[in-house]
């Protein structure tokens, strides 16, 4: 796989909107979002569809990919961050210069309606990442804990070969109305967190992570850019389910289908967000329902299942390497990033 080099204070970050045009919706969300970058020593570079018009966005994919390109041919930008998610990035991917791409790997990273970019490009050699936007991640960080503003800061910054993912002690779902610009950066009060759950799985397992957002890789199921089937051996999938909320039975049938595929065969194991909007009682059906569809449906008994993890569409979220080894570890009940997601220089 090739990484980026790590960030330095000063680097220059192009600001990209493949997706959805929220920028020119929400635009003091999204300023927000580019102080709270500046805040933490880096330079954001609106690229041109950053703040182009919602509506003049979604009838240009062509443009939004040029975006892409131009931002990775760049020398002067070390790396690229969605503004936001949306609903159709998998609309850019065919005019994606993989070849230039693949010259001048960067960090590129971003969430929900990112997922075809990221796994796109991850299938392509790259590590990419799962990890906070511009208006959702960027936006709220002053106001989440002190620990998960060391945590973003520290990754992003430094070349770690080895470390445990944190598990924070507190969440929130979604930000106060964007409508209202006295809620700049306000999140929704925050709710106790009670960790990681083990749910299946005794053996200590690690691969390469792989996945996102598992409403947008629906979108993606059939199309030219899902990955083959010799890709998945050994990986690690991550899934979370959107700010949409699928219902527990809905998830089922995109569950199953990966059955059917034959890609619980092939995975080291299955990394599950933390669901949104769900109440306590669901959360309990949704887990129950991940493991009958794996254990029972398909026979795979001993794959390691972990939920509740802290990504997806739930706040504080870590950042995912796509193509980077994670270890599950079911006895001391933790999940271990092995090694760097960036170079040394």
């Amino acid at each position: 796989m090739k990484k980026p080099a790590r960030l330095r204070k000063g680097d220059n970050i192009a600001i990209v909107s493949p997706s959805w045009g929220g920028p020119s919706v929400f635009p003091h969300i999204y300023e927000l979002g580019l102080r709270n970058l500046k805040a933490l020593g880096l330079n954001p570079i609106p690229f041109p569809t950053a703040r182009m018009d919602a509506d003049q966005l979604y009838r240009n994919p062509k443009r939004r990919a040029e975006d892409i390109n131009r931002a990775f041919a760049d020398p002067t930008i070390q790396g690229i961050i969605a503004s936001i998610g949306g609903d159709d990035p998998v609309r850019i991917l065919k005019y994606l210069d993989l070849a230039q791409i693949k010259t001048s790997p960067k960090l590129l990273m971003g969430y929900s309606d990112f997922t075809p970019l990221n796994t796109y490009l991850n299938q392509n050699g790259l590590v990419t990442f799962n990890g906070p936007s511009i208006m959702a991640g960027f936006a709220q960080l002053h106001n989440f804990s002190p620990a998960y503003q060391r945590y973003t800061e520290d990754y992003l910054f430094s070349a770690h070969e080895s470390f445990d993912l944190p598990v924070f002690d507190s969440y929130t779902e979604g930000y106060a109305p964007w409508e209202d610009r006295n809620n700049k950066g306000r999140i929704n009060p925050l709710r106790p967190n009670d960790g990681l759950h083990f749910i299946q799985g005794k053996a200590k397992v690690s691969g390469p992570l792989f996945g996102g957002c598992a409403d947008i890789l629906e979108m993606m199921k059939g199309t030219p850019f899902w990955p083959q089937s010799e890709f998945w051996r050994h990986k690690i999938l991550f899934l979370e389910t959107s700010e949409n909320k699928p219902g527990v039975e809905q998830v089922r049938y995109w569950l199953r289908n990966y059955g059917v595929m034959g890609i619980y065969d092939q995975l080291s194991g299955l990394l599950v967000g933390r669901a949104r909007g769900y109440s306590a009682q669901e959360k309990v059906a949704f887990e129950a329902m991940i493991q009958q569809v794996v254990r029972d449906e398909f026979a795979q008994t001993k794959l390691a299942i972990v939920c509740n993890v802290d990504f997806g569409h739930t706040d504080p979220q870590l950042i995912l390497p796509l193509g980077v080894d994670i270890e599950i570890n079911p006895q001391e009940k933790k999940l271990t990033q092995l090694n760097s997601a960036f170079t040394a220089s």
